[in-house]
């Protein structure tokens, strides 16, 4: 992915140098986290463990990694701004409006609670903002075999997927109905909205590709195996455990490969309705 020396976002809030504690949560914190069923980022706590750190209140300089990580996620979703700006309002005729990503270590204070870094990336709805651990590249790319740029991008991609299905309303709808039903059907209903921000993720990287031609050969097999990285079977594998496709809350790596393929292959909205299994 060419993206040095192109335009960085102006809507970054980068608190990695502000003395986040990490790891100051705990395995109690995260649970509660994830009770609360505001979140739709990716639970990775089960390999998680090796890269939690010691507490720190410190300020600190941030590294020369951690300032290129910064920079490469500001173009990203500089990116992103200006594709959904465009697609958006074509498409649906929906002013879009660009969220905010916060960068931080370890942990962080949103509008919808608290979270650690095990809980990966995730959107908030209730302030419109994503919230991201570069670290998890790290965790991405030595754990789980999903390195590469645009894999990384992928990530973010997926994250704003979610902001875009905020503003047309769709996400408000899924988070009412999962909480008026039984908890299958719930994690179905997240699995569709995930398999959606997913195919979202796609038309970005359709759009990208075909507005700033900054796609190099090879970036889409980096993000269709970041996809699969994170399918709930995948994850579920590598904690050693069974594979419980009624606990899923993201989908299968085929499914969320599947997704963002039909999304870049369409660049289309309407191609990525996930719902239309449960009449949404």
């Amino acid at each position: 992915m060419l993206w040095r020396g192109r335009r960085e976002s102006q809507n970054v809030d980068d608190r990695r140098g502000m003395g986040a504690s990490a790891g100051g949560i705990g395995i109690i914190g995260v649970l509660c986290v994830l009770a609360v069923g505001y979140f739709f980022g990716i639970d990775i706590s089960p390999i998680m463990s090796s890269f939690q750190g010691q507490q720190s209140t410190e300020q600190r300089e941030l590294t020369a990694e951690e300032q290129e990580l910064g920079q490469f996620a500001s173009v990203v979703l500089a990116d992103t701004e200006e594709v959904w700006g465009r697609v958006l309002s074509e498409q649906t005729g929906i002013q879009y409006t660009n969220p905010q990503m916060v960068l931080f270590s370890g942990a962080v204070q949103s509008a919808c609670g608290g979270a650690s870094a095990a809980m990966g990336p995730f959107y908030c709805p209730n302030d419109q903002k994503l919230y991201l651990d570069t670290d998890f590249f790290k965790i991405m790319q030595q754990k789980m075999g999903a390195g590469g740029d645009f894999a990384f991008a992928y990530v973010i991609a997926h994250e704003v997927g979610h902001h875009v299905q905020n503003l047309t309303g769709i996400l408000g709808e899924t988070m009412k109905l999962r909480q008026q039903t039984d908890e299958v059907t719930a994690n179905r209903i997240s699995v569709l909205t995930e398999l959606q921000a997913d195919c979202f993720a796609g038309i970005w990287g359709r759009q990208a590709s075909d507005q700033f031609g900054t796609i190099e050969d090879g970036d889409i097999e980096e993000a269709i195996n970041a996809a699969a990285a994170v399918g709930d079977d995948t994850l579920m594998k590598d904690a050693g455990r069974a594979v419980r496709p009624e606990s899923f809350t993201h989908g299968s790596a085929q499914d969320r490969m599947a997704w963002f393929k039909r999304g870049f292959s369409t660049g289309q909205l309407a191609e990525c309705n996930t719902f239309k299994e449960v009449g949404m």
